[in-house]
């Protein structure tokens, strides 16, 4: 996912009262110093720790912060850290803290709110889906998660400005994952004991304050004059919850949006009028979409000549070039952007012929005495729908197979799919840190926590444990491009297409920042 809201002075979580007919007539006024920008799906957390998808993480950066981020160049800089080294070679970290960064509330952060975050989103009370997988190769992550004791042995408050983190073994990756939103640091006076979903505990850092939050309606958030990097250019951000592609459009053309997200099936329409095909934007993201395989729920997907029959029965060109307009085509399952890609990377190719005799090696010729089954995507997502009936499609006429196509709504689908409940689904992943390591042993391992499909290979996991510990760059790539080649041909999940956004982009927003994951805190952005 990544990447990538803070405290409400007055406002709750309150619907009453709030129709979704005085935000569109607020929206299309276009005020000056207010940035319009729809978020696709209802947030599926205020907290920090517990958040999980893009959507969210996008409205989270703008209000929480931790102690280092990606730049504008896509690499690792101190945020609240002033400065971080390892005087051991990657076992130990030490990070220097800014003086005068304070929360929302006033008062300054210091080492010991970074030790309280990272103990409260490691606590069994918590049960964060996130920090134990993120923050698992600290000294004592475990044991807390275990219950076993009350602070991360790991962790250790040097003075207030000094923070250090000792891990297991030297970890090559681990300041990539500090940049995820499970090691933000949190106001304990105001996120109380229990979860964050009310907008007077998001007390965070960052260029803005949570000053309302309308679920399945609105999130509003407020500028932070007193940040400490300087107050952004724009007084107000709104985020209408707009789930569907076409309203989100529409919005957009109306003037009561100033950006918007594009799906595909749109594009050829905004190309064809020329003012608005002067507004639209291209950009590349780290991030694959596939079709998960869940071993769990149906048994004959741990016949790998089954797996790689379904793979090889998918036409990625039709779906990413026909149905698509031209989405670069995913063949292994590492994404652009991230080290270790490779761009001409073959992997299973698509072969009728050869997924029919894969699948009658596994002891179901032509489809017979193959169980029905059902693939599910994210409700509202029209590109997710043309790829899932694309590939319903090709199984029935490439194997016999059939299968039924379900959207599901957003936090049900990642409910179901944490607790390995779907057979087959249409996701992304979409890199967390541009390492390889996120993308293969983080998820395939065979005891790694996100390991939803029941995936296991004692090779894969041999290679990995060995490319996770190695500071040498050239060899950790060597031992990944060999994990990746297994996980591919094994069929462990199927890449379909890499993710390249569209965007429409108003003239009168200016000083948008992006990088690989995405729009970045809108601190320079302004509104005209």
């Amino acid at each position: 996912m990544k990447r990538l809201l803070a405290p409400a002075l007055l406002l709750t979580l309150i619907v009453a009262g709030c129709s979704k007919g005085n935000f569109s007539e607020r929206g299309a006024a276009g005020k000056v110093g207010t940035f319009r920008y729809a978020i696709a799906a209802n947030p599926t957390t205020l907290d920090p720790g517990k958040v999980q998808d893009v959507d969210t993480s996008d409205l989270i950066v703008n209000v929480y912060e931790g102690l280092v981020a990606y730049d504008d160049h896509n690499t690792i800089k101190p945020q609240i850290a002033e400065s971080y080294s390892s005087p051991d070679n990657g076992k130990t970290w030490v990070f220097k803290l800014r003086h005068g960064v304070k929360f929302h509330n006033g008062r300054e952060v210091t080492a010991d709110d970074f030790s309280w975050s990272l103990d409260r989103n490691c606590s069994k009370e918590i049960a964060s889906p996130t920090a134990r997988d993120y923050l698992s190769d600290i000294v004592g992550v475990e044991d807390r998660f275990n219950g076993k004791t009350d602070h991360i042995a790991g962790v250790k408050v040097v003075d207030p400005y000094t923070l250090q983190i000792e891990l297991d073994q030297p970890r090559p990756y681990f300041i990539g994952k500090m940049t995820y939103p499970c090691a933000f640091v949190l106001c304990k006076e105001g996120v109380g004991t229990g979860s964050i979903d009310k907008a007077a505990q998001a007390i965070g850092t960052g260029p803005f304050k949570l000053e309302s939050f309308f679920p399945e309606q609105q999130v509003n958030l407020a500028a932070n004059k007193d940040y400490y990097e300087g107050p952004p250019k724009v007084d107000r951000i709104e985020r209408p919850v707009i789930k569907d592609d076409a309203t989100r459009l529409m919005k957009f053309k109306n003037g009561e949006l100033d950006t918007a997200n594009l799906d595909r099936k749109d594009i050829a329409g905004v190309l064809a009028d020329s003012k608005l095909k002067s507004q639209l934007q291209y950009q590349q993201r780290p991030a694959v979409f596939y079709i998960g395989l869940n071993q769990f729920e149906c048994p004959q997907l741990k016949d790998a000549h089954v797996r790689r029959a379904i793979a090889m029965a998918i036409d990625r060109h039709r779906i990413t070039h026909d149905l698509l307009g031209d989405m670069p085509e995913a063949h292994g399952l590492v994404s652009p952007g991230v080290m270790g890609f490779r761009e001409d990377y073959k992997g299973l190719p698509y072969n009728p012929a050869g997924a029919k005799a894969e699948l009658a090696e596994a002891g179901y010729p032509d489809g017979k005495g193959f169980p029905a089954l059902e693939l599910v995507y994210k409700d509202g997502a029209g590109d997710g729908q043309l790829c899932c009936e694309a590939v319903q499609q090709a199984l029935k006429q490439n194997l016999g197979i059939s299968i039924s196509v379900r959207a599901m709504e957003w936090g049900t689908l990642l409910q179901n799919r944490n607790q390995n409940k779907l057979q087959l689904y249409y996701l992304s992943w979409y890199a967390d840190y541009l390492d390889p390591q996120n993308f293969l042993s983080f998820l395939f391992e065979s005891d790694a926590k996100l390991n939803h499909d029941g995936y296991k290979n004692a090779e894969f996991d041999d290679l990995c444990k060995k490319a996770d510990s190695i500071m040498d760059e050239k060899q950790r790539i060597a031992l990944y491009n060999r994990a990746e080649d297994i996980l591919v041909l094994d069929a462990a999940r199927i890449p379909i297409f890499y993710q390249r956004d569209a965007i429409l982009v108003s003239p009168r927003v200016s000083g948008l920042r992006s990088n690989l994951f995405g729009q970045m805190p809108n601190t320079a952005v302004s509104v005209k």
